[in-house]
């Protein structure tokens, strides 16, 4: 990669769109979004379906471009749930129902269903009563879905189910709807980005197209536009998601450098798609399939240019060297997102990426001819090697899977945390550049280290997370000093672990339950120390000393909705008996989490939980 690259205009550009949208973006509906008219909640829309539907057990979901709310004139999206009707693509339909705001929770390292909705400008749903159809959609996209449609239903018609998933997951990302375990293992092989129609499978296409103008005759620039149009109607079946739109941005400006006489670069052309598609669509950064296809694609570009396979080497060893680094790269640069999206790292998936990524590539070709094949009724000659080569690529996954420490339950890393990696990354891929490396020496472990301290600064201080689930309450709290607790049981033990790992922590240090109410729970996977009330330590007394912090428990203290506090009397034995837990670093407590977990309260403050939300109190 030459150093120049990183002075270019549009690289800054693109640098600066990205800071902006991350301190001051914030998703909103625009004043003629269907949005407002949620408060009327029935109404009558009219809309064109935008995606391609996903079927649910009670309806066909899709998202839809809102045209008219009532008769009235209106914009921005609608997420539909469409019982017994099929919504196709690009049709303008007429949907009568319940509007409402989505649900979602935003519960602290738990997925939130309103919030991820927001970021495809998705404010509103509706789940109909009646939908008819006004206008069908253009020849031209009709005849696209019909060839998806069609190539969908040919796999499920010859193939046992679960291979029809894989192949339609492999070739247009329809993976359907895979079983739970066999889903679980493509994410515990690190293979189940395969399961995805991304920018690989549109430089692919554009690739075998070339090779095929190249043998029928065809002169580079005849060729190109050939390839250009194969891409592009591939890309539109595939669904026209991010990673799809990002590769055919890359293409269309790689060709159109060509043209120009430019030799502008690859990594040019994925910077230029970049900002168009953000300039767009801006939500699309905090999306995570966005974020996993620019990252991977563009450690993919920097690790080839910076790393080449010596030209001496045999064309094979070559090969395999290329897959090896390209999917160590990767991996390398998918670690935190991975980590801080799903909470585990799998360890097999260099391994399994060098096998079955070019299995991957020959299943993508292998399975379309075997689809053309079967249009000219001679799918036979194609039927056995595709079903070998998908029950191979099933049974390597599940394989890999079942492999030691093929998935490891992590932590997620601190936004400074994962600062501090992506510069050293960025310097060890590109070390090789000789221009740089007494730059690099220097100024990339004098950023980590100043990164590293900063976020330490930022980060040492003590935090009490409010959690609340429709009034099920449970209190983290994350001293100053490193212990972290778990006040309450409220919620279940998998939503608790999801906000520790979120907070970077594995387990609790101790489980503090507030009432003698019996939990069906189990906190014992969260902590190995679960303390219960009027069990071991009894009101007065002190639970146990971490590090300098020492916890205390208490008789029940309770909050009005006003904030006036007032205490249990004692013990009676009931079920409704609680108590609360103070926590302090000297004589006196510092701060107090009260019964039931509803509240923190220090030095005569006091901030109370809010319905379906997660409250960050700094102390």
């Amino acid at each position: 990669m030459h150093p120049d690259f990183y002075k270019r205009p549009l690289l800054f550009l693109l640098i600066a769109l990205i800071l902006g949208l991350l301190f001051f973006y914030k998703p909103r509906p625009s004043s003629q979004d269907v949005y407002s008219f949620v408060p009327s909640k029935d109404v009558t829309l009219v809309g064109r379906v935008e995606k391609f539907y996903a079927v649910k057990p009670k309806s066909n979901n899709v998202i839809v471009k809102v045209l008219s709310v009532d008769g009235q004139p209106a914009n921005g999206y609608v997420y539909a749930r469409l019982a017994e009707f099929e919504p196709l693509w690009k049709d303008t339909l007429e949907i009568s129902g319940h509007l409402q705001e989505p649900y979602g929770i935003n519960l602290l390292g738990n997925f939130n269903w309103k919030k991820y909705l927001s970021y495809k400008h998705v404010f509103a749903e509706i789940k109909s009563e009646q939908v008819r159809l006004i206008k069908p959609a253009p020849w031209f996209y009709r005849a696209l879905r019909a060839v998806r449609n069609d190539i969908l239903q040919v796999f499920a018609d010859n193939f046992e189910p679960e291979i029809a998933h894989i192949a339609g997951g492999v070739l247009l990302g329809e993976r359907g709807d895979l079983s739970p375990e066999l889903f679980t293992a493509f994410q515990d092989s690190g293979a189940i980005h395969l399961l995805v129609a991304s920018g690989g499978n549109v430089g692919f296409v554009t690739l075998i197209t070339l090779a095929l103008c190249g043998l029928l005759g065809f002169n580079r620039r005849k060729g190109l536009w050939v390839a250009l149009l194969v891409a592009g109607i591939y890309t539109l079946i595939a669904g026209a998601d991010a990673p799809l739109m990002r590769a055919y941005f890359m293409t269309l400006c790689a060709c159109c450098g060509y043209y120009l006489g430019r030799n502008s670069g690859v990594l040019q052309g994925l910077v230029l798609s970049c900002t168009i598609i953000l300039l767009i669509y801006p939500s699309s950064l905090f999306e995570t399939g966005f974020q996993m296809s620019f990252l991977a694609t563009a450690a993919l570009i920097i690790c080839l240019a910076n790393y080449p396979v010596p030209a001496k080497w045999p064309r094979w060893l070559q090969f395999f060297t290329q897959i090896f680094m390209v999917t160590l790269a990767v991996q390398l640069v998918l670690l935190p997102v991975f980590t801080n999206v799903f909470y585990k790292v799998s360890l097999t998936g260099l391994l399994a990426n060098m096998i079955l990524v070019p299995l991957a590539s020959l299943l993508l070709g292998l399975s379309f001819a075997y689809y053309v094949f079967t249009l000219c009724h001679v799918g036979i000659v194609l039927y056995y090697p595709t079903v070998w080569c998908l029950e191979l690529f099933k049974y390597l996954v599940q394989g890999f899977a079942a492999l030691p420490f093929a998935s490891i339950p992590v932590a997620a890393w601190s936004m400074w945390g994962v600062a501090v990696y992506y510069v050293g990354l960025f310097g060890i891929l590109h070390a090789p550049i000789k221009a740089w490396r007494r730059i690099l020496i220097i100024a990339v472990p004098v950023t980590m280290l100043s990164l590293g301290v900063i976020g330490y600064i930022r980060e040492n201080h003590t935090r009490v997370y409010l959690l609340n689930e429709w009034y099920k309450n449970v209190a983290i709290v994350k001293m100053k000093q490193g212990p972290v607790f778990v006040v309450g049981n409220g919620l279940s033990a998998e939503k608790v672990k999801n906000a520790l790992h979120k907070l970077g922590r594995r387990q609790a240090d101790a489980v503090l339950i507030t009432d003698t109410k019996p939990s069906k729970f189990k906190y014992d996977e969260i902590s190995s120390q679960v303390v219960y009330p009027f069990d071991v330590s009894w009101p007065t007394e002190t639970v146990g000393q971490f590090g300098r912090v020492r916890v205390l428990v208490l008789w029940g203290i309770h909050a009005t909705k006003e904030g006036r506090i007032w205490y249990n009397t004692g013990y009676s034995g009931a079920k409704q008996d609680d108590v609360s837990y103070c926590f302090t670093t000297a004589i006196e407590p510092d701060f107090c989490v009260g019964a039931g977990a509803r509240f923190v309260s220090w030095k005569g403050n006091i901030v109370q939980t809010v319905i379906n939300e997660t409250l960050e109190v700094e102390l």
